[in-house]
C-alpha cells in the first residue's frame, strides 16, 4: 500500500479511538501485530493483538465518556506513519487525562503491524495507575 493509504488506515483507527469501536480497533491490527505502551509505568509493555483485544474495551471502563484524540501533525514514509495527537478525558476517578503523544506506526496490506506510543508517562501514572508504580 502507498503513503496515502496508510494515512487512511491511521486516520480510520483514531476515528475509531474516538468513537469507542473496540471491534474496528481490533481488527486494525494484522494477526502479528502489536502495540508498545514505552515507560516503565504499570500499563507498560509490548502487546499482542490477544492481549490488546482483551484490553481494549477496558480503557472505555476506566474512560466512561470516553477519549477523544485530536490529530496535530501526520508524516509519512514507505510503510510507516508518525502522528502527534493529544487526548482529552476524563478519568473514572475524575480526573482530566490530557496527554500528548508521538505515535509511530508500521503498516502492511493496510493493518498495523507496530504501533509504538510515546507520551508523558509521569501523566499516566498519577491519573490512569493512581500515582501506582511498578
Amino acid at each position: 500500500m502507498g503513503v496515502d493509504a496508510n494515512i487512511a488506515v491511521m486516520r480510520r483507527f483514531f476515528d475509531a479511538m474516538n468513537a469507542g469501536d473496540v471491534a474496528t480497533i481490533i481488527d486494525s491490527y494484522a494477526e502479528d501485530g502489536h502495540c508498545v505502551t514505552m515507560g516503565g509505568t504499570l500499563i507498560s509493555g509490548t502487546f499482542d493483538k490477544g492481549q490488546i483485544a482483551m484490553a481494549a474495551g477496558r480503557i472505555y471502563e476506566a474512560f466512561p465518556e470516553g477519549v477523544r484524540f485530536v490529530i496535530h501533525a501526520i508524516t509519512a514514509q514507505d510503510d510507516r506513519v508518525a502522528i502527534e495527537a493529544e487526548s482529552f478525558a476524563r478519568h473514572i476517578s475524575g480526573k482530566d487525562y490530557n496527554n500528548k503523544y508521538h505515535f509511530l506506526a508500521r503498516l502492511r496490506d493496510g493493518r498495523i503491524v507496530e504501533f509504538k506510543e510515546y507520551c508523558d508517562t509521569e501523566h499516566i501514572t498519577d491519573v490512569i495507575c493512581g500515582g501506582a508504580r511498578p
